[in-house]
């Protein structure tokens, strides 16, 4: 975005965003701690999109679960008890009801009250609020990942996030909390519909014509920026196959001259608005090369040149391409990274056919994925790499950590800001990809998800993990928010027997089962060296026995500790 988009920022925007990015200090800095990856090795699938037909236990509804939530709470695997393959994906293909906006959590912590939203109230609707619209997009970004945080057991946050990927705006570029909202919730309205309706609402979203300065695109000037994305990045892809041209791009920018925010509404209460200036529109025929069949757009003039944004659409639709593209990158995000020959004809081929037959409903085609045998397939299973998002949230998810009172405004908007800080300081800043590529581990060949390990993200999730077991997550000066690891066991079926506790956590927490060897050793810590058993069975009953004698709790923290901190700093930790 250059600087004479702009003109209507604070002159001190450096200032408020360096201010309401402030990272808050890790409490442990381990500087021994070693990065590990993982590889799922050399593969060889020969399965496809037939339905899954194998065993459908414990094991299966894990891996599931695992692509489809941030993290696995007993809860969500009790949640598929007793039901088939059709009915879980019922379950998680069932849309949640819509999350309570986000609201004045920040004017205390900014020292400054918002002069048109109340503390406590919601500020969605607000007009620009100059310096204070850094509060706001801290507390839109803390409310994204709090509907992570507190998902039911649905696809559907996992589907928002997939989106913004493939589909982002950079929020504080954008600089405009309510649009950053706006943009949010078209993102969750669309999540599962049509993907043509979906990039129509993109198109005109007030966030993204913004961002890729749609709104300043006009006929004696064309920016062919979101004609060259739509393209390049939202239909039709890079690959091989994908022989749109330079021209394609400058005609389909004259295509979309004229398309305003409407700028009235900056300052008002309501949603920002658009409009079609037919003024600022070129008439001009538009006439695009053979990839597209040589397709001549005819100029209109007046209100009517609105109606060549359809035509545009229905022609990237109508290629073979734009199905295959969104099955790619749906297949990179849900299943693994890359793509050899055998899956894109077995998997994505087939799949597209029948994005395409469908009309581009999103929800069948992401069904049919999901229920495949290739999904399924042990060589996809923990094959990649948690992102910042899912490791963060996931742990927190996973081990339940209750965290802030959300009654406590102030305290809850801290939380989440320091959840968004961490998270970025692995790679990952909630509501801002590096680029409108969206972050380099979902498409950038050849590291894909090895992206988000590096010696000082690896070291960084150690510290998560570290101090969420023995002190908790730093939140702000007092408030140290700890996993109950004693909560968290007494979910499990027999927290009593180390061998199932210890393979039963692993299995929350890790994307592949404990080996024995690996389980040999864990329960050589929790058990303090002793032979038997009956150390941490005894330990256990004593404690269940005795509820208010800290002494016997104490015993079991103190060999839960260090056992799952060993757990968590497995290189399987970092599998999905």
């Amino acid at each position: 975005m250059n600087s004479t988009n702009r003109d209507y920022l604070p002159e001190n925007y450096e200032e408020i965003v360096a201010r309401f990015r402030k990272v808050i200090p890790p409490i442990l800095k381990p500087e021994d701690l070693s990065g590990r990856k993982s590889s799922a090795g050399h593969r060889q699938l020969n399965t496809g999109l037939a339905k899954y037909q194998g065993d459908f236990g414990k094991t299966e509804k894990l891996h599931l679960l695992r692509r489809c939530l941030f993290g696995v709470r007993q809860a969500d695997l009790q949640a598929l008890d007793n039901l088939s393959l059709t009915q879980v994906m019922d379950l998680l293909l069932t849309e949640s009801s819509e999350p309570a906006p986000p609201v004045n959590n920040y004017s205390v912590l900014a020292e400054q009250e918002d002069p048109d939203v109340a503390f406590g109230d919601t500020w969605i609707h607000a007009p620009h609020a100059g310096d204070l619209e850094g509060g706001r997009i801290v507390s839109l970004k803390g409310w994204v990942i709090r509907n992570m945080h507190h998902q039911a057991t649905r696809l559907e946050e996992k589907m928002v996030l997939f989106w913004h990927n493939l589909l982002p705006v950079k929020i504080w570029d954008v600089f405009y909390g309510k649009l950053g909202y706006q943009y949010y919730q078209m993102l969750r309205r669309n999540a599962f519909g049509n993907y043509r309706t979906f990039i129509r609402d993109l198109t005109l979203d007030p966030a993204m014509l913004l961002f890729l300065n749609g709104t300043y695109n006009e006929k004696e000037a064309p920016d062919e920026n979101y004609g060259r994305e739509l393209q390049e990045l939202f239909c039709i892809g890079k690959g091989p196959d994908a022989q749109f041209t330079e021209g394609d791009v400058q005609a389909a920018a004259r295509v979309l001259t004229g398309w305003k925010i409407k700028w009235q509404d900056f300052e008002s209460n309501g949603p920002l608005g658009i409009r079609f200036a037919d003024w600022a529109h070129d008439t001009s025929d538009k006439a695009f090369s053979a990839f597209y069949g040589g397709k001549v757009i005819k100029g209109r003039s007046g209100q009517a040149g609105a109606q060549e944004l359809d035509e545009l659409l229905n022609m990237l639709f109508d290629t073979e391409e734009c199905a295959k593209y969104i099955c790619r990158r749906l297949y990179q995000f849900f299943v693994y990274p890359e793509i050899d020959e055998s899956v894109e004809a077995n998997i994505i081929v087939p799949l597209a056919q029948q994005f395409r037959e469908g009309n581009y409903e999103i929800k069948p085609v992401v069904r049919t994925l999901l229920e495949s045998e290739h999904f399924y397939d042990h060589a996809n299973r923990g094959a990649m790499i948690k992102s910042p998002a899912e490791y963060t949230v996931g742990l927190w998810r996973t081990l339940e950590v209750e965290g802030a009172d959300t009654s406590d405004l102030s305290l809850d908007y801290q939380q989440y800001a320091s959840m968004l800080w961490t998270m970025g300081n692995q790679g990952m800043e909630m509501g801002d990809p590096p680029s409108v590529s969206g972050w380099p581990a979902y498409y950038q060949v050849p590291s894909y998800d090895k992206y988000w390990i590096t010696t000082d993200t690896i070291t960084n999730r150690a510290l998560i993990s570290d101090s969420l077991v023995h002190w908790g997550f730093w939140v702000a000066e007092g408030h140290q928010y700890p996993a109950d690891l004693i909560k968290f066991l007494q979910q499990l079926d027999h927290p009593e027997d180390p061998n199932a506790m210890l393979r039963d956590s692993g299995d929350l927490l890790l994307g592949i089962s404990l080996s024995d060897a690996t389980l040999v050793h864990l329960k050589t810590i929790l058990l303090s060296g002793q032979q038997t058993d009956d150390y941490w069975t005894t330990a256990w009953y004593e404690m269940v026995e005795n509820p208010e004698d800290t002494a016997y709790r104490m015993v079991v923290e103190n060999r839960l500790k260090p056992t799952f901190q060993h757990l968590l700093q497995l290189g399987e930790a970092q599998l999905m």
